[in-house]
């Protein structure tokens, strides 16, 4: 586990299939916080995580009050891609890339320029709103010009059902689709860069542990502790947004 930049760059270079994980970290120099770091949209404010939370959700009128209120201020709707979103761009474009798997909702890879079809968000996207009732989907961009005109937790029009953001929220079950995806790119690469991910919301964390017994290399770049970190072929702690360009430079 002991190695350097330059050694990880090298196996990446040597790599003919990696599996790409990321998590909140890779977006906070895009402006967009993470959850659980020091400066954490939960460490600051741990009623937060009650918005996430599908039962409250469902059940709690304010508190979907209070989520269409911050989802008209979400940083994802100014935020652009930073260089590590772009290093990741450069591994696709080597041809070594074999799926990228994201825990994030901001789609900030797409923007960046990674094929949509190699992005697997595991836990969706706040771009788009789905119905709870009906499942019908939506364009999260129409929903909020309903709240800008006046409608404080707007319905679905098909159904007068509950909406809310596409992702996942706690206590809500991962697509299963996605899932399958998401564990076939893992248990089929010979390296497995887990990138900006405190690796400890499931099912995603434990992907790792899947490409591990699947024989992958486990790079972890992450600024503080993993439970993972025991698995990892090496573990990084430098910024994302200068340690990946140097990482795929090689490539």
């Amino acid at each position: 586990m002991e190695r350097d930049t330059a050694a990880v760059a090298a196996r990446l270079a040597a790599a003919r299939s990696v599996t790409v994980l990321s998590g909140a970290g890779i977006s906070t120099d895009s402006g967009i916080p993470d959850f659980r770091g020091p400066k954490g949209t939960w460490t600051l404010d741990p009623q937060a995580q009650r918005l996430a939370t599908l039962s409250h959700y469902r059940d709690d009128p304010e508190v979907r009050l209070e989520s269409w209120r911050r989802r008209l201020e979400n940083p994802a709707w100014t935020a652009r891609p930073n260089a590590g979103h772009r290093a990741l761009v450069e591994l696709e474009r080597s041809g070594r890339l074999n799926a990228l798997l994201t825990q994030n909702i901001d789609e900030l890879h797409q923007r960046a320029g990674s094929d949509p079809a190699l992005v697997i968000e595991l836990h969706g996207t706040v771009y788009g709103t789905e119905c709870l009732g009906c499942d019908a989907r939506g364009r999260m961009a129409d929903a909020l010009e309903r709240v800008r005109a006046g409608e404080q937790d707007p319905p679905c029009l098909e159904c007068g059902g509950i909406l809310k953001s596409a992702t996942i929220s706690f206590g809500q079950a991962l697509e299963v689709t996605v899932l399958e995806r998401a564990r076939h790119a893992a248990e089929t690469a010979d390296v497995l860069l887990a990138v900006g991910s405190s690796l400890t919301v499931h099912p995603a964390a434990g992907l790792v542990g899947l490409a591990a017994q699947a024989g992958a290399d486990v790079v972890i770049v992450n600024a503080e502790p993993t439970p993972y970190d025991r698995l990892a072929w090496a573990v990084l702690r430098e910024p994302l947004s200068e340690v990946l360009p140097d990482l795929v430079a090689t490539g």
